[in-house]
């Protein structure tokens, strides 16, 4: 039994997907997205480009059970390198900078931006158009700063993440990246 990633077109979008990505076997990538290279998708994790674009950078690890969408002709996401997207986080329509991090079960809404090395506490709710700085810390429902982070500490954190979530994907099998042109 062949077990693979779903990944489909949608509306003539075809995903693109750097040779070295991870999916695991029941990841989901749809439509409009494109995703660099040594990233990963883990299990149960959506990545649906069928409404807008989703642009993932390269070293980005988009863990279990993550959704990640956009609104139809309004928003688009984009996530910068060295990112990590942990279990069970909603992204919708929102732009995520080079070296954040997006704490377990966080909800991060359309036109939000996270700055870069920033963190986002698990279980925090990002409110739309909400503007993060860089380096800074950010919980709660609406998330509030709580603190600036350093800047060091902050991109050794993520660079360690994503070398992290690198091996994880090396313990699994090779795949091949089929389509579904339904």
């Amino acid at each position: 039994m062949n077990l693979m990633a779903y990944i489909q077109t949608v509306r003539g979008f075809k995903p693109s997907i750097a040779d070295n990505v991870f999916l695991a076997v029941n990841a989901t990538v749809v439509g409009d997205v494109v995703i660099g290279e040594g990233s990963s998708i883990w299990f149960n994790a959506v990545v649906r480009g069928d409404v807008n674009s989703i642009r993932i950078g390269k070293n980005v690890n988009i863990q279990d059970g993550s959704v990640l969408h956009t609104l139809y002709e309004k928003s688009t996401l984009h996530i910068g390198d060295n990112v990590s997207i942990g279990h069970n986080v909603t992204l919708h329509g929102c732009t995520v900078h080079d070296y954040a991090l997006v704490g377990m079960g966080a909800v991060v809404m359309d036109h939000a931006v996270v700055g870069e090395g920033a963190i986002i506490a698990a279980g925090s709710v990002v409110l739309a158009n909400t503007i993060i700085e860089p380096y800074t810390l950010w919980a709660g429902v609406p998330a509030k700063m709580v603190k600036r982070v350093n800047e060091a500490q902050s991109q050794e954190l993520n660079k360690r993440i994503a070398g992290n979530y690198q091996m994880y994907a090396s313990w699994f099998p090779e795949q091949t990246h089929e389509f579904s042109e339904l």
